[in-house]
């Protein structure tokens, strides 16, 4: 039985395929060649670099916000230190004076980053 150009697109796109067939075995090979051969920049789907953000703050002071991953691993009576050598580097070298460095969490207390508090 001839399907026709029409009939054959309407089975692909409502998946008319018994299991087994070859046509599903097609339509298969298809989904995964395109989930796993699509390069990321079609998405725009990148990893996310881990990050130091600057956040507004008052008569002088800077607020910084810090991914938990750049801090996690360091014992925390040095994080302090490790947190104001990332805040000395986005500053380009001028000399910041970290005075706190709190945790923040979400409300299921997961850690979601650390707002490191700067001297004027």
């Amino acid at each position: 039985m001839s399907l026709g150009v029409g009939g054959i697109l309407r089975k692909l796109f409502l998946w008319e395929f018994s299991r087994g067939s070859r046509g599903y075995d097609v339509v298969v090979i298809l989904i995964l060649g395109f989930i796993f051969l699509t390069p990321r920049e079609v998405f725009r789907d990148q990893p996310r670099p881990k990050n130091v953000a600057l956040l507004p703050g008052q008569h002088g002071s800077a607020k910084f916000f810090i991914e938990p991953a750049l801090l996690d691993q360091f014992p925390p009576p040095e994080r302090m230190k490790e947190a104001e050598r990332l805040v000395h580097s986005q500053t380009e070298g001028r000399s910041k004076t970290l005075i706190s460095l709190d945790p923040i969490y979400d409300d299921e207390h997961e850690l979601k980053g650390y707002l490191a508090s700067t001297a004027p």
